[in-house]
């Protein structure tokens, strides 16, 4: 039975439809069911539910608030550490190398100071919003306006009038030394492309490949092989054993050891070395100085005038951890037939530990492209190249034509090469050849080696300037001395590389009216970087750690170019390269082993001397263990650097500089890992 109608319910709805202009309120009478239906049975459920979330939430922000104390204290923690270890780095670097703050450090320190105080100016600016409504000194001589903004005012004005325009001089500048210098490295690109294309190779008039004793003596001219070293404790006896099994009569050849050796354990290793190898049957002498002048130079000079060289024709060169192969010898003497005008034969090195840490895969880089393409164009085209001190056959009469090695400069082996070109004679490179050596493994050792290699070059132009001026060859070959090998390769480049990436981007950034174009920043350097990993393309997934490491190394370039153009005193220092003495005990056995067999043809000899090899391993290895312990070290330039770049990527982030500020970022941290030591060998 159905319920009767409410009539006063109906005469208030008619109402309500008439002031409301005949408005339904609810759809239908269906949905108007089952919205009344939830509004009364509603209410409880969402009580309840907001009472539960309310509870959720108070414990999801608890969750939050522990996160970020447990994130707070592990920052603190680290930075703590940090902190810690880079003041114990400080302290043993200044106690163990004691040094005072070099020039250039001192203006990157000021450098720095400046880029900080700008940055916390401009922060205030952009807070107060004087980006978007930059004020003027009109205005401010109009107006009554806070000291802060009144020095805003007058620093744009400075800015734009004043420091804007030398900078972008500057950067107009540097840009078209830095085009010159990438149309130089694509014109050499190119020239390899063509070499190989065409299969140019140089050719040999005679192949020793047949057995020795198949073969008269006196076809196999007179060489001399020469090693020199220095408290080469790691590597003197995997050397010594490469050179004195070269595949060549044993009465046509002699061994030079020349060794400059401080240490008198040391020498007693060397000189045991020797004897053993005397035994064997092999021409081997030992040859100690006991006032070490002129470094390597001073020593080879002093080898080469002993009156038996005279009775040689070529002589061999080869560093401490250099390893050739047996036929060494007659991979490079047979281009010196029927080639009287060659002076010297060169050949690649390949690395034993090119994959040994980030450090040396960035540095096999570096040395593919240039023994691949620099050296072999250079070789092909126009004869002449830099001797690279080691793994090269000199005929001893140029050598004596040229005037022989000099102490003048750290780099005495393109002091030489340089001087042969400027006499006539001409230089052979084979890239087919390749001679077995070490990459240095820590930075500290990689950077004093480029120092050497850096402020070499300009000591030896500053030299050699007026001699190649007055010399006898053609003005093509001077002028290709003079702007291309020193002034754009050896001056040109860290000058650029260090000004325009390192002082010059992050000043763009505080002085935004000087503009310096992204392609400059990214495009370009991109292009050269992959023309320069071409040589090794397994190295391709580091092509941006390459690009990154190139520019932090040109601090360290920019100050060596620097010292030996204007004869500061770091020009002069020599350290020789730490080694690591990368062969195993497995290649020095085998070596030993497959070759004396062939020497003495005996068994139990090889097995003997394997045996020792061996046992002098072994001491090696206590004698490391027992020595001193190494630490990393803290580099700060690098750190300064660090800081400034990281200083202009925060101020190039409130301009919204895309590139401009992820290539600062990224350049900061780049060298924020160089300057902590955190690239190649860690020790305690």
């Amino acid at each position: 039975m159905s319920r009767p109608p409410n009539q006063e319910f109906q005469e208030w709805w008619n109402k309500q439809q008439s002031a409301n202009g005949s408005e339904d309120l609810f759809p239908s009478s269906s949905e108007n069911s089952r919205f009344l239906t939830v509004e009364i049975s509603s209410p409880t459920v969402a009580e309840k539910e907001r009472t539960r979330s309310a509870r959720q939430l108070s414990w999801i922000y608890l969750l939050k608030f522990q996160q970020i104390a447990n994130s707070i204290a592990f920052l603190t923690s680290g930075f703590i550490s940090v902190v810690r270890t880079a003041n114990r780095r400080i302290v043993t670097s200044n106690s163990a190398h004691p040094r005072s703050d070099s020039r250039l450090y001192r203006v990157i320190k000021v450098f720095l100071t400046v880029s900080v105080i700008l940055l916390v100016f401009e922060l205030v600016a952009y807070f107060r919003g004087w980006h978007f409504s930059p004020p003027t000194v009109e205005s401010a001589s109009a107006e009554v306006l806070d000291l802060a903004e009144y020095v805003y005012a007058n620093w744009l004005d400075i800015r734009a009038n004043y420091l804007a325009p030398p900078l972008q001089s500057l950067i107009s500048m540097c840009i078209v030394l830095f085009l010159i210098q990438s149309v130089d490295r694509v014109v050499l690109v190119l020239g390899c492309f063509w070499i190989k294309f065409r299969g140019l190779k140089p050719l040999a008039e005679i192949d020793y490949s047949s057995d020795v004793e198949n073969l008269n003596a006196e076809d196999y001219p007179m060489v001399l092989l020469q090693i020199p070293m220095c408290n080469e404790r790691e590597v003197y006896q995997q050397s010594i054993a490469a050179v004195c099994v070269q595949d060549w009569p044993k009465d046509r050849m002699l061994v030079q050891i020349l060794d400059d050796s401080d240490d008198l354990g040391v020498q007693g290793l060397i000189k045991a070395e020797v004897q053993k190898w005397q035994q064997r049957g092999v021409h081997i002498i030992y040859r100690h100085r006991l006032i070490r002048t002129g470094y390597k130079a001073g020593n080879l000079k002093s080898a080469m005038s002993c009156e038996y060289v005279k009775n040689y024709e070529f002589v061999a060169i080869f560093d401490a951890d250099f390893q050739p192969t047996p036929d060494f010898l007659k991979n490079t003497v047979p281009y010196f037939k029927g080639h009287d005008d060659v002076a010297l034969v060169q050949t690649r090195w390949a690395f034993v530990n090119k994959d040994e840490n980030l450090l040396t895969r960035l540095q096999n880089i570096n040395l593919a492209f240039h023994f691949e393409v620099e050296q072999q164009v250079n070789g092909w085209f126009i004869n002449f190249f830099g001797f690279n001190g080691t793994a090269g056959v000199w005929r001893i009469k140029a050598l004596e034509e040229c005037g022989g090695w000099l102490e003048r400069t750290t780099v005495e082996d393109m002091d030489i090469a340089v001087r042969a070109h400027l006499c006539g004679w001409k230089f052979i490179y084979v890239n087919d050849v390749k001679c077995l050596c070490e990459l240095p493994e820590s930075y500290e050792t990689y950077k004093k080696q480029q120092h050497r290699w850096h402020s070499g070059p300009m000591q030896l132009f500053r030299l050699c300037f007026s001699d190649i001026l007055r010399s006898k060859v053609s003005w093509l070959k001077k002028a290709n001395l003079i702007f291309l090998f020193f002034l754009l390769r050896k001056l040109i480049l860290p000058f650029y590389s260090f000004t325009l990436f390192c002082i010059i981007l992050p000043l763009t950034m505080f002085l935004p009216e000087a503009q310096l174009p992204a392609w400059v920043v990214c495009y370009v350097p991109g292009l050269m970087s992959v023309l320069n990993i071409l040589p090794a393309p397994q190295s391709f997934p580091f092509i941006v750690p390459y690009l990154l490491f190139e520019n932090t190394m040109s601090v360290t370039k920019f100050n060596a170019m620097v010292s030996g153009l204007f004869q500061l005193g770091s020009s002069y220092e020599w350290i020789v390269t730490k080694k690591s003495g990368r062969s195993s005990e497995a290649d020095l056995v085998a070596m030993v082993e497959n070759e004396s067999e062939s020497l003495l043809k005996k068994n139990t000899v090889s097995r003997s001397s394997s045996e020792s090899g061996l046992a002098e391993l072994n001491k090696l290895e206590m004698t490391k263990k027992m020595g001193k312990r190494k630490r990393n070290r803290l580099y700060r330039k690098e750190l300064a650097l660090a800081f400034i770049l990281l200083t202009a990527s925060v101020r190039s982030l409130l301009s919204a500089q895309g590139i401009h500020f992820y290539f600062l970022l990224f350049q900061g941290f780049t060298f924020l890992v160089v300057g902590l030591d955190l690239i190649g060998e860690q020790v305690s």
